[in-house]
């Protein structure tokens, strides 16, 4: 210390720059050391001591001459490490740089290391062999993957640097002295190595381990991208894709290599037995901690840096592969994204990020004391006084108490992610599952707990136990499902919305459909959160049943309480899907597979909040409803750019919703009644449109793995399916104000503009206005509505004893031919009526205006619309038709038949 302050007094070093100098020497002997012995870099420190080292400035340090000798490169690259780490040092420790400065300038400085010795001894190799080519007489180069924090761009100042060498393809090099790549790359990558390892003079630059490669130390030090392909394909393992997570290529040519490891590590589908690999690599570092005794390190120890590493990397795992937003590499991009995508709450992930920052800040001021990679709090007197110094930290005992905090905090997220929930108390479960009870005590047992089926649910327990499908599943499988079935048993018992029996058999014919998937199995035997959701939404709905069935990929949805149960916030949705189908340009099969999981999902939400939450039945309407618009929105600008001939960027084009999509009142299995509306005077634009409107209509009706989008009805385009698919707007025009029947007039009462060009929107509403607000003939109108109703109920005869709620007589139809009705008949005087509110907004507004006569039965049939369409909504829910005995709904059926009579009759 007094020889430094000496020598900045000679220097005559600003009293706030040399206090900057005399902090670092004071907490780091290693700084003080070097600082003494090199003081020629101390005008380099002071000159840049307010600079930030990008990565180019790293770069530009390692711009050594390629002739120079070998031991002269070598002590180069150490003083430019050792330079940059005291430069860090400083920075740092006076609060002049923070946590990302100091990771993102010292992984600069191992890519810049690594690429200075392989390039200065790639030379040199090259010299004596010739440059090593492929059979094809292609140049090849060592290709340097950087694992773990090198990979993520987070590397520790004084960590090891796991590193993996490959090259692209065999044959051999090119000069006199000829040697197979396999060769030249082994020697090369020994080189590079040593050139970073090996401890001289002037210290180091990196420690450097190679046990990550295939086959870890008995494996060959370098492969060509064959045998890696090969090795990972046959004999990868779980550690090694969760290792590849922050596997980056930090020199040489990358795609190839890229593409060869992206199916190793995110897999498809979503990966839950990751869950259980993830939680015995833990177990087994746990088991390391305590056997080497470190439960003072703060990297392994509880609540350690390690722990939240593997909350974010298992989120990678699982779902990196069904979204590409988590397949990148810092720990703290993953947690932002997880944030964002509402895989965890936002306030854990500002906690999480605080004490992950916190505590590799803590592991940084461990390193800098000595040049030391440690992770272990100090026991020595002296080095605990440089870390209290270095934190400004008064005593230990308040050092241990703020630490402790931030481990708890981690300890007890981790515990939430890998919490591994012990099946306790569920022996009686469990042998009547396997069949070790016998018949008279399961149904005993099954009695007591509320089932009134015993005996069939005995027999069925032990027909699906024996069944092929169960027989011919994989052991992981079985032992999954053998979890999970006392789970069940136990849950099924706990359901007050309808019998025990019938929850177990409806989730039992779901798993029975889902067992293939070993990773759905894990999902619900990780999260009996997640199974006790799936049983009370099967109890409550053999149409959500079936629907998941369908779908199982939804199960992931029943994970996220927080999206679970949140109302569809359209335009944050939209954002998320057009960034999705962005994402997946250019592979069509992908985008309407992907649309198709995300209006799944999507309607999945929607019908657990209709059955947990008691939804109204506007709010289901309306969000099943604004989901269709916003696919509708998305699907036409993708639809759009993937149409190969097209005269414009944007189409002057627009989808106009009929129907019940047309009156926001859409249901769950409610096809799309759309026509396409062109405004483009382009000589091809005929054409184009109408390309451009059977890929839309080919977009949402085609089957694929992912299901079906929507079903879609064009007939009420202008003259129905004998018209062409796509109308300009004004042979629209022409046709409703000249051709149009009454019963097209009646639709277009509740149509909306819902995708596309918001000026055609404008036009078409200006459009539908003039027709409502058209002068007519009130007998012909009142003539022609009733004769299209008794056509309707001709094709639609009710079963004897029966009533129909939508098409049976005082039923849904009549309540919407009455508002139609009135609507057109009374347009031109009440222009207000072509407002698209509804029919029951309309009917209330028909009520006040005088159209009927007693306001009293204006809100009896709203009241009775409004129980129809819930009705429609439960009937859907539990898998039946909207039918009903002839007996029920006498008073709601009545109110609509004496409006009728008044109005109609």
């Amino acid at each position: 210390m007094q020889q430094l302050a000496q020598i900045l007094t000679e220097k005559q070093v600003a009293s706030t720059e040399a206090a900057y100098l005399l902090h670092a020497a004071a907490c780091s002997p290693f700084f003080a050391r070097f600082v003494t012995k090199h003081s020629d870099f101390i005008t380099d420190l002071l000159d840049n001591l307010y600079k930030t080292y990008k990565t180019q400035d790293v770069e530009s340090l390692f711009l050594i001459e390629k002739n120079s000798e070998e031991s002269v490169f070598l002590q180069q690259i150490r003083l430019i490490r050792q330079r940059l780490l005291a430069h860090l040092i400083v920075r740092d420790l006076n609060g002049l740089a923070d946590f990302a400065e100091v990771v993102e300038t010292t992984s600069a400085l191992a890519e810049s290391a690594i690429a200075a010795a392989a390039s200065f001894y790639h030379a040199r190799l090259a010299n004596m062999y010739g440059e090593p080519r492929s059979a094809h007489g292609e140049a090849q180069q060592l290709i340097v993957v950087g694992m773990g924090k090198l990979g993520g761009r987070e590397l520790n100042v004084s960590s090891d640097i796991d590193l993996i060498f490959a090259y692209e393809e065999e044959g051999c090099t090119d000069g006199e002295k000829s040697i197979s790549n396999q060769d030249f790359f082994t020697r090369l990558g020994k080189k590079v190595i040593v050139a970073l390892d090996e401890v001289t003079a002037e210290g180091f630059v990196f420690r450097v381990d190679m046990r990550l490669r295939p086959f870890g130390s008995e494996g060959a030090l370098v492969c060509n991208l064959d045998a890696l392909e090969d090795y990972y394909q046959n004999y990868g393992r779980e550690w090694e894709r969760y290792a590849w997570i922050k596997g980056r290529v930090v020199h040489g040519p990358e795609a190839a290599l890229t593409k060869l490891i992206k199916p190793f590590v995110f897999r498809k589908y979503l990966d839950f037995n990751a869950y259980a690999s993830m939680r015995d690599l833990k177990l087994q570092i746990q088991r390391d901690v305590v056997q080497r005794k470190l439960s003072d390190n703060i990297k392994l120890g509880r609540g350690g840096i390690r722990e939240v590493e593997f909350i974010a990397q298992l989120f990678q795992l699982i779902r990196g592969g069904q979204v590409p937003d988590l397949q990148i590499k810092p720990t703290l991009a993953v947690l932002d994204c997880l944030a964002e995508r509402h895989m965890l709450p936002l306030e854990d992930v500002a906690a999480l990020k605080q004490s992950y920052i916190y505590l590799r800040n803590l592991e940084h001021r461990l390193m800098y004391i000595d040049d030391q990679q440690t992770q272990d709090l100090p026991a020595s007197e002296t080095y605990r006084n440089y870390l209290l110094r270095m934190l400004k930290h008064a005593d230990w005992t308040s050092f241990i108490a703020e630490l402790n905090m931030h481990r708890d905090r981690v300890q007890r997220f981790f515990d939430a992610t890998f919490k591994d929930e012990q099946q306790q108390d569920l022996q009686q479960e469990t042998a009547l599952w396997q069949g070790t009870l016998s018949a008279i005590d399961s149904e005993q047992w099954l009695s007591a707990q509320g089932y009134t089926r015993g005996c069939d649910i005995v027999h069925l327990l032990q027909q699906t136990r024996n069944s092929q499908r169960i027989q011919q599943l994989p052991e992981q499988s079985r032992r999954r499902l053998d979890q999970l079935m006392p789970l069940l048993l136990r849950e099924a018992a706990q359901q007050q919305s309808t019998t025990p029996d019938t929850a177990l058999i409806r989730t039992l014919d779901l798993l029975e459909s889902i067992c293939r998937r070993a990773s759905y199995l894990a999902l619900l035997a990780e999260f009996p959160d997640a199974l006790s959701l799936v049983v009370k939404l099967c109890a409550a709905s053999p149409w959500i049943a079936q629907y998941v069935s369908a779908h199982p990929i939804l199960l992931d949805e029943l994970l996220n309480k927080q999206t679970l149960f949140k109302r569809l916030d359209a335009k944050q949705l939209k954002a998320e899907l057009m960034k999705q189908m962005q994402a997946l340009q250019g592979d069509v099969e992908a985008q309407m597979d992907a649309i198709r999981h995300f209006k799944h999902a999507s309607v999945l939400k929607i019908a657990a909040q209709d059955v947990m939450t008691a939804l109204s039945l506007e709010a289901i309407s309306d969000d099943l409803s604004a989901l269709a618009d916003l696919i509708l929105q998305v699907s036409l600008q993708t639809v759009w750019q993937n149409l190969a001939i097209k005269h414009r960027q944007e189409p002057q084009f627009a989808v106009i919703g009929y129907g019940k999509l047309g009156g926001k009142e859409l249901g769950y299995l409610s096809d799309l009644d759309i026509i396409f509306l062109y405004d483009d005077t382009a000589e091809q634009a005929p054409e184009v449109y109408a390309r451009f409107a059977q890929r839309l209509n080919t977009w949402f009706n085609t089957l694929t793995n992912a299901g079906l989008l929507y079903e879609t009805d064009l007939q009420l385009r202008p003259d129905g399916n004998s018209g062409l698919l796509v109308s300009s707007v004004q042979a629209f025009r022409d046709y409703q104000q000249h051709k149009a029947w009454v019963w097209e007039h009646q639709a277009l009462t509740r149509a909306r503009f819902v995708a596309g060009s918001a000026e055609i929107g404008a036009v078409f509403e200006q459009v539908r206005r003039e027709i409502i607000h058209q002068s007519r003939d009130a007998s012909q109108l009142k003539h022609d509505i009733v004769q299209m109703r008794e056509k309707m109920r001709v094709a639609h005869k009710p079963k004897a004893g029966r009533f129909d709620i939508k098409q049976g007589p005082g039923g849904i139809i009549d309540v919407e031919f009455m508002v139609q009705y009135l609507v057109l008949l009374h347009g031109p005087a009440y222009p207000e009526l072509a407002d698209n509110i509804g029919n029951i907004g309309l009917l209330e507004r028909c009520a006040s205006l005088g159209m009927i006569a007693s306001a009293d039965l204006a809100e009896q049939v709203a009241a009775a619309y409004r129980e129809y369409r819930t009705l429609i909504h439960h009937t859907k829910l539990q898998g039946q038709e909207a039918i009903v005995d002839d007996t029920e709904l006498l008073p709601q059926r009545t109110a609509v038949k004496r409006l009728w009579q008044q109005l109609l009759g």
